[in-house]
């Protein structure tokens, strides 16, 4: 059972296991981000990192060193990789946009308005775009992720879409992707996961109902 499973205290009626979900992936990543910043930027104060806040407090993670976001950044870290699947790749960049966009506290409220922007651009086209495509069962993981990496490849690169608002939403993820620093592979990771859990949610939920 995974560490935020066990916040949330989700589980499945046949097993008593919490599965992961959307949800608590998403929240995830905000520590992880909120960690990293916290940790860069010496900020001590948990009241303007709330997920930070939550995750430290729900699982009662000392402060190493005397410096916020050092243990929780490396706890949400190893969830995401053991639970989630997440692959290096993904937390380098992150760190590496983070050192490049935020480099005082009063950065910090600009860089999450702008990654916010970013995924609501980039899951918008992802569930025009892949539609059918997603149809792509769980278990051939080598299908699904030649299928989103087709789209997200198609995203950063096609110049001309037959619909307008599909080009310039395309032109917004690209321009934001440039701006916070993360590449094609690193999207192509981070979209992967999320359509995998998405898909299994609504498998659960089928199996509920029946």
């Amino acid at each position: 059972m995974s560490f935020i499973s066990k916040i949330f205290k989700k589980k499945t009626e046949e097993e008593g296991l919490a599965k992961p979900t959307v949800e608590e992936f998403m929240f995830l990543i905000r520590v992880y981000y909120q960690s990293a910043i916290a940790e860069k930027l010496g900020i001590t104060n948990l009241n303007v990192l709330s997920d930070l806040a939550l995750f430290k407090r729900m699982l009662k993670i000392p402060t190493q060193g005397g410096k916020l976001g050092l243990a929780e950044k490396a706890r949400a870290r190893k969830v995401l990789k053991q639970d989630y699947g997440l692959g290096e790749i993904f937390f380098k960049e992150v760190d590496t946009s983070i050192k490049k966009n935020c480099k005082s506290v009063n950065d910090v409220q600009g860089y999450f308005y702008k990654f916010q922007g970013f995924t609501n651009d980039l899951f918008t086209l992802i569930g025009t775009l892949m539609k059918w495509k997603a149809a792509v069962p769980s278990f051939l993981k080598k299908a699904l992720y030649a299928v989103t990496e087709k789209t997200v490849h198609d995203i950063v690169t096609k110049s001309v879409w037959k619909d307008e608002a599909t080009q310039k939403t395309a032109w917004n993820v690209r321009k934001y992707a440039e701006s916070l620093g993360y590449s094609e592979q690193w999207m192509t990771e981070f979209v992967y996961h999320v359509v995998v859990l998405a898909k299994k949610e609504k498998r659960n939920t089928k199996q509920e109902k029946k």
